[in-house]
């Protein structure tokens, strides 16, 4: 089982792609909103955000603590990430 984390903006297509891809796979992840966070909250997810991915774009998908990073959303890089998921 992975431990993933997606750092998305409410109103990202791609954000919203990679969300609806794990949900049809049946597989568990935290979504953190950043444009809905506040003040100290906010400065914490764009670091960590910054940590994993320098350009700071979205969808940032954080696996395992960082062991893998994908960023954007694109099919066949999830299907070959989370191929042994059905």
């Amino acid at each position: 089982m992975k431990n993933i984390q997606i750092f998305a903006l409410s109103t990202c297509i791609h954000c919203a792609h990679c969300k609806s891809y794990l949900d049809k796979k049946g597989i568990t992840y935290e979504v953190i909103h950043i444009d809905k966070l506040e003040g100290d909250g906010r400065k914490e997810a764009m670091k960590t955000v910054k940590k994993y991915n320098p350009d700071c774009s979205f969808p940032t998908v954080v696996i395992n603590d960082g062991e893998k990073v994908l960023i954007g959303f694109s099919k066949k890089r999830y299907d070959e990430e989370f191929c042994d998921v059905e």
